[in-house]
Parts: structure tokens; C-alpha cells; sequence
């Protein structure tokens, strides 16, 4: 199978798998997305409304984002029946006017640019949580975080685990371990049901560690080889295990890593894309004995395994890249050891 068009991917990015119809079934009430304007935000957007088309779904972002590269500035997502609000988060009369909502989706996080940028992105990863945790202190609250806090972790241990005790490097890790401490905090004190979603590394057609390595064999460049693995997962499994969260949200917060269920070699993919695409492919540096690197057993026994596989990614991707497909043009920057972003 090809995947022709951006149509096509966002059909299946935002196809609700058969558990987050259950869950959106059992759920009352309807769902705010903060920051539906990211990466995943229009199609997590999306798959809630067609797993559960009697809930008002509602979308909020600072429209329009710069991720719209061409597409109209609330993503088009009121002609699927969502509901887009324009507001700056940041102001505290404009997050007051948002609707009252009994679930809520945060997705709000700033990592790229974020060297350089250090003070606002302490605003948006650590202090943003704890405004919209007052504001929504009577909804369930199922909010994006990372696997980037649990620091570099050793190949052999296949992974960090919820369990593991934090490790961030850098301002961009290090806030967004501000980000759940936050939600931590009012969760207990508010008694608000949280779930908190540790994420590594989410791909699609146009974004992902994966479509780097792509682009770079594509255009014949050397591929560095010191982070020489990743976690990857297609973004709509991702996806479809957020929404399920909904299910598990605690106080405390549950806590959950969404990761694939491999280690994918950096060198590995590479090799594959250059054999599909007839190019050699050239590497420097070795690999490391440790990566980024999250277990994702916990949600998958939880939510199911990910329905499309890395070999299925690959090819998807391969084609993509060789036919011109479009680029959301975000590099994700895996190869950093340093933390900077």
C-alpha cells in the first residue's frame, strides 16, 4: 500500500481504533484540546469526533499556527464538525473566557527553539500546566509530557519505565519535568484525574525521526550514527492510546511511556531507505551504548500493540519522500545528546 495524498494520511492518522470508541463511549461529556494546532493536535481532533460524534469536540490554539504550512489557519477542522477558539493561553483573561470542559486534552509544549528561548519555554512547559489546572480543576485532564526526562538509558535495559526515577538534560527536558511536577501538584491538592502521556517519538508522513533519516538519504547526506537508536510509533497509535488514557486518569496522575515496541537502529532504517530508494548511504560517528529511549509494555498491554509496524513505516515514508510528498519542515533533532533543541 502507497499513501498518496495528505487527505489520505489524515484519514488514517485520525481512524479511531475500536478501544478509543469504548473509552469515548463510557466518557461523559465533551473534550477541549489545548493546542490542537501541534503535529497531532488536528488529528487527535479528528478521531475523537468520529469515535464519538455526539460530543462537542473543541479545539484551541493561537490559529494559525506555524505548523499550517499552507493549510487554512484552524486546520480545517470546523468542516469535521470540531469547534476551533483562537486564544493566547498565556493571558490569563483570554484562558479564562475558554468554555468549562469535563475532559481536557493538553498538548501545549515548546521544544524547538527552545535554546535561546529558555524563559518562554519555562512559561509554556511549567507555569502554562499550573493555569490551566486552576482553570479546568473539576474536568479530567489527560496531558502530553515526554521520554526525553528520563534521560539518556542504556540499550540494554531496553528502555526507561515508568518507574524509573528522572534524568533530564537540558532546559527543554528539564521543563517539561517542570510541566508534570506541575500537574502533579494540583492533581493532589485539587484532587483533579489526571493521566500524564510520556511520549518517544511519534511519526507520520511529514515529521518523525524516521522521515529525517529519509530526507537525509534522499538528499545523499551522511547519516550521524552517535543516537544510534529511537523509539518510533506510528501517530495515530499514538494517538488512539492518549485518548484511552482517559480510562486510567488518577490522582496522583497515571503515568504512561507511548513508545514503539522496538528499538529501531538508526543504521538499520537508513539501510533500508537507501535499498528502496537506490542510494548508498554513508554514516559517521558509532553508536552509543544509550539512547532516549522509552519501554512501551505498560501501554501496550493497556491499550494494544500499534497496528503499523516500522517495516510498514519505512516503505510509507520511502515513497513519500521519493514522490515529493509535503513536510511539516521540523526536523526533530533526535541525534542531540546535549538536550539542546
Amino acid at each position: 500500500m502507497t499513501i498518496k495524498s495528505i487527505e489520505q494520511l489524515e484519514d488514517m492518522l485520525s481512524e479511531p481504533s475500536q478501544g478509543v470508541i469504548e473509552t469515548l463511549g463510557r466518557l461523559e461529556g465533551d473534550i477541549l484540546t489545548l493546542g490542537v494546532g501541534g503535529k497531532m493536535g488536528p488529528s487527535l481532533a479528528r478521531m475523537a469526533k468520529r469515535a464519538a460524534p455526539d460530543k462537542k469536540i473543541i479545539g484551541v490554539d493561537l490559529f494559525p499556527s506555524p505548523m499550517d504550512r499552507g493549510r487554512p489557519g484552524d486546520h480545517g477542522l470546523p468542516k469535521f464538525g470540531i469547534e476551533t477558539i483562537k486564544c493566547n493561553l498565556l493571558d490569563p483573561e483570554q484562558l479564562a473566557s475558554l468554555p468549562d470542559a469535563p475532559n481536557v486534552v493538553f498538548m501545549v509544549g515548546m521544544k524547538f527553539g527552545s535554546t535561546g528561548q529558555e524563559a518562554l519555554t519555562w512559561a509554556m512547559n511549567a507555569f502554562l500546566p499550573g493555569m490551566v489546572a486552576q482553570k479546568y480543576s473539576k474536568s479530567k485532564i489527560v496531558a502530553f509530557s515526554t521520554g526525553n526526562i528520563y534521560g539518556l538509558s542504556p540499550l540494554a535495559l531496553g528502555g526507561s519505565v515508568e518507574s524509573d526515577a528522572p534524568n533530564p538534560t537540558g532546559e527543554y527536558a528539564t521543563s517539561a519535568l517542570g510541566r508534570e511536577r506541575i500537574f502533579e501538584h494540583f492533581s493532589r491538592t485539587l484532587g483533579i484525574p489526571t493521566a500524564i502521556i510520556r511520549l518517544n517519538y511519534a511519526n507520520e508522513l511529514r515529521y518523525g525521526v524516521l522521515v529525517d533519516v529519509a530526507q537525509k538519504v534522499w538528499a545523499g547526506e551522511t547519516i550521524d550514527l552517535t543516537m544510534g537508536n529511537a523509539n518510533v510509533i506510528w501517530q495515530g497509535d499514538a494517538i488512539s492510546m492518549t485518548l484511552q488514557a482517559f480510562d486510567h486518569v488518577a490522582s496522583p496522575p497515571f503515568v504512561v511511556n507511548i513508545a514503539g515496541p522496538e528499538l529501531t537502529s538508526i543504521r538499520r532504517a537508513a539501510e533500508e531507505f537507501g535499498a528502496i530508494m537506490g542510494k548508498t548511504v554513508s554514516f559517521t560517528g558509532t553508536e552509543a551504548p544509550d539512547a532516549l529511549l522509552s519501554n512501551g509494555r505498560l501501554g501496550h498491554k493497556l491499550f494494544g500493540c500499534p497496528k503499523v509496524s516500522v517495516a510498514d513505516m519505512v516503505a510509507w515514508i520511502a515513497d513519500w519522500v521519493m514522490s515529493g510528498g509535503a513536510s511539516l519542515g521540523k526536523p526533530t533533532h533526535f541525534e542531540s545528546r546535549d538536550g539542546k533543541f
